[in-house]
């Protein structure tokens, strides 16, 4: 077959890698030079371990393929870091016990370490902590180089074309056209906006039950030692779905965030990048419109908070950014698909697990359409 794929961020290239290796044809359109959206404003982690129950399948079927993808992809820079989480209070210890103790620890490679594991383990974390909760499934990749070269790869095998600066204007039939008057024709569309819910997106399907959720985030120059996991701090319990439960309500009831962290919705996630500096973030802003600038006080937190954690201070910050991803309004939901014709999809809104779930969801949409 032959596909035309609208949008070349993470959800849009890991289609095509699955139309490819299913010996497919694709035809991949950007209307930017390079995916400037959600792809490349994130962390880049492939992340297991707050994942709900009904999730953890498909994550840790995707993170099986990004393990694949970086052996034959040595450029995507996929590591299989795993994470800690560290915990400050004793009702985050709380949580983080009934996770390491839950039916799904084994699946996702929960282990409690007490401070002086935690350094056996990362070294680095030298501040104040209680404990760690240990993830040893999850991963990273290098989100600003992992679409350059997924498509190099893509490239190679001779079925795959890419079109960056232009824009598809309309699709009829299977026909896509884009803003140059060439006319793409192909077997299969798949139209995966990210962000961009207006425009053809609504042209295609009207309004889909999705929503748009802003980020800021920001990074250090090197650190100058290893950060050999992923660390989050104890508000991410409060964020992902796999901490639910009744140590996570005591959380909540009897310990609320800081007025910052709670304003901005604030959890802290930081992961090392091959060069060494440190992504550090983020925040979540749910109500439209959007600030247009960015808000200094979430870095100030996320800063003392890394710091606490690193028990040293953080080399200089050397860019700031704020980013906004397409998240499906059902909470059930871990993407969004429409069908807008026989021959055309509307594929977007897997939250913040774009990159996280990426190859699987790619994965799927080829299987449920029996590429």
């Amino acid at each position: 077959m032959r596909l035309v794929i609208i949008g070349g961020g993470i959800l849009g290239t890991a289609h095509a890698l699955a139309a490819v290796d299913r010996g497919h044809e694709v035809v991949q359109l950007e209307r930017e030079t390079e995916a400037r959206g959600a792809t490349v404003r994130n962390f880049g982690l492939v992340w297991v371990s707050g994942r709900s129950a009904d999730e953890l399948a498909i994550t840790l079927r995707s993170r099986q393929l990004w393990e694949e993808i970086g052996g034959r992809i040595p450029g995507v820079g996929f590591r299989p870091a795993g994470s800690i989480t560290l915990v400050r209070t004793e009702a985050e210890l709380a949580v983080a016990e009934a996770a390491a103790s839950g039916p799904t620890a084994t699946e996702r490679g929960f282990e409690l370490l007490d401070p002086e594991r935690v350094r056996a383990v990362n070294p680095a974390l030298r501040g104040k902590f209680l404990a760690g909760l240990h993830c040893s499934a999850d991963g990273a990749v290098e989100s600003r180089q992992a679409m350059p070269a997924l498509r190099a790869y893509l490239e190679s095998t001779g079925r795959y074309s890419f079109y960056a600066g232009t824009e598809a204007r309309t699709v009829t039939g299977s026909t896509v056209l884009d803003d140059r008057g060439r006319r793409w024709e192909a077997d299969l569309v798949l139209v995966c906006p990210g962000a961009a819910h207006t425009g053809l997106t609504r042209e295609l399907v009207g309004d889909i039950p999705v929503r748009r959720v802003r980020l800021q985030m920001m990074q250090t120059a090197p650190l100058g030692e290893p950060l050999t996991t992923a660390i989050a701090d104890g508000d991410s319990f409060r964020y992902y779905p796999g901490f639910a439960g009744p140590a996570l309500d005591t959380l909540n009831r009897e310990e609320s965030q800081a007025f910052t962290a709670a304003q901005h919705r604030m959890q802290l996630l930081c992961v090392q990048r091959l060069h060494g500096g440190l992504t550090i973030g983020d925040t979540h802003e749910y109500d439209e419109p959007f600030a247009f600038d960015v808000d200094e006080a979430p870095y100030d937190h996320l800063t003392a908070v890394t710091e606490e954690l690193l028990g040293r201070a953080l080399p200089p910050v050397v860019r700031r950014w704020a980013g906004v991803y397409s998240q499906s309004i059902d909470p059930a939901a871990i993407v969004t698909r429409v069908r807008a014709t026989d021959n055309v999809w509307v594929i977007t809104g897997p939250g913040g697990r774009g990159m996280t779930l990426g190859p699987a969801l790619g994965a799927q949409t080829a299987d449920l359409l029996n590429l």
